[in-house]
């Protein structure tokens, strides 16, 4: 999916108001635990004040709704931004009131600004088209490398974006749209997705839309147990998604006539207790006790979804296969991504979309192994179940 992109803007004398992703986790003492988010915007930032523009950056952090909450400010991010340009970064203490709006109009080319919380104003989430209009004046050029909140649409991500003549994703963006929409749209085969996760109601979508579209559908993590209640079995004292039975039952019956061979594991690891300390032990998926409950795939499951994924070109992954921060039931997770990255090693497109699975990646040490880790789990996976993201169709095309 080609959008017009940073790469191909000019931006000298130019002031771009961008919106970026600075959502990032902070400690009690108001510290940045995690810069990933900062970092991934540099390249944006970087192309357009070293080509001699100056940027407005607009980012939301946490949930204040609509109120002023100093435990989510942006400064913070403001100062460890400067440290990352190893340059001077300006913090307005609002998004469109007269500290912003100053700034903003002072701003010489080389310089950068961050506006504080676009969420500290309620029309942010309601799409204000007032609040929008008033964003808008902070630039003469937008540019959305936000992917990660691509699929709100926001005052930020559409309604400001539209009052520009060219919208444009950041560098981070199209990287995005390059990979996730490269493997939908001209699918390397072939082509294997792993989903796992708690429910089934938050993946429906995409295992709909990708029983069309993979060549192998692979099930893991806590919603398999939904299905495997469909499927007459017993599932003990395993996680079940009561509401979803239906939608699961849907979604069998769909992959009888889909190109995709739907996946499930045959085995499972069991325990008597969600935790370290209980009696765990290995049984087929129709041979669950009454009173354990399963916390990971098993080991003839996760021998088989490797080779599976060993085979593969093209590889999507949104989900662990179990409750992999608890180390006894963390390997089929690990053999799923020492599959993936083993695979891409030997040519195959992988990308990882988000949420759980990255942090699994992180703590297993293979993200740096996977051809795209995204970054935007709700967005990567709306994207991936063919929905129109709000904030990339308000970008131009290319």
């Amino acid at each position: 999916m080609k959008k017009a992109n940073l790469a191909q803007l000019d931006p000298r004398d130019r002031r771009v108001l961008m919106r970026v992703d600075f959502n990032v986790p902070l400690n009690q003492n108001r510290q940045i635990t995690d810069d990933t988010r900062i970092r991934a915007a540099l390249p944006s930032i970087q192309h357009v004040i070293a080509g001699g523009g100056s940027v407005v950056l607009m980012s939301h952090l946490g949930r204040p709704k609509g109120e002023i909450k100093p435990e989510f400010s942006l400064r913070p991010v403001a100062d460890r931004l400067a440290e990352l340009l190893d340059a001077p970064v300006k913090f307005a203490t609002d998004t469109v009131g007269p500290d912003a709006e100053a700034k903003s109009a002072g701003l010489e080319m080389g310089e950068v600004l961050l506006l504080e919380n676009l969420r500290f104003n309620a029309g942010e989430t309601k799409n204000d088209d007032g609040f929008a209009r008033a964003l808008a004046t902070h630039g003469d050029v937008y540019a959305n490398d936000a992917f990660g909140t691509a699929h709100r649409a926001h005052a930020s991500t559409v309604g400001a974006a539209v009052g520009f003549d060219r919208r444009y994703a950041g560098l981070l963006m199209q990287k995005e749209l390059d990979h996730l929409g490269g493997l939908l749209q001209d699918s390397p085969r072939p082509f294997v997705a792993i989903l796992g996760g708690a429910k089934v109601d938050s993946k429906v979508d995409v295992i709909r839309n990708l029983l069309d579209k993979v060549d192998y559908l692979l099930l893991g993590g806590g919603m398999i147990f939904t299905f495997f209640k469909v499927m007459g079995l017993s599932i003990g004292d395993s996680l079940l998604d009561a509401d979803s039975l239906a939608v699961a039952e849907g979604i069998i019956e769909k992959s009888r006539d889909s190109r995709a061979k739907l996946t499930l594991p045959t085995d499972v690891m069991v325990s008597t207790d969600f935790s370290e300390n209980g009696q765990r032990k290995q049984v087929l998926v129709t041979d669950i006790p009454d009173g354990w409950q399963g916390l990971d795939i098993g080991a003839t499951s996760a021998a088989t979804f490797r080779d599976l994924i060993g085979g593969a070109q093209g590889i999507f992954w949104n989900g662990p296969m179990g409750v992999f921060e608890i180390p006894a039931f963390a390997a089929g997770t690990r053999a799923v991504g020492e599959a993936i990255v083993e695979a891409t090693e030997r040519g195959a497109v992988s990308v990882v979309g988000g949420g759980d699975s990255v942090a699994a990646l992180n703590q297993l040490g293979l993200a740096d192994g996977v051809s795209h880790v995204s970054t935007g789990g709700g967005a990567s996976l709306e994207f991936m179940a063919g929905r129109v993201l709000p904030g990339v169709d308000a970008l131009s095309d290319a």
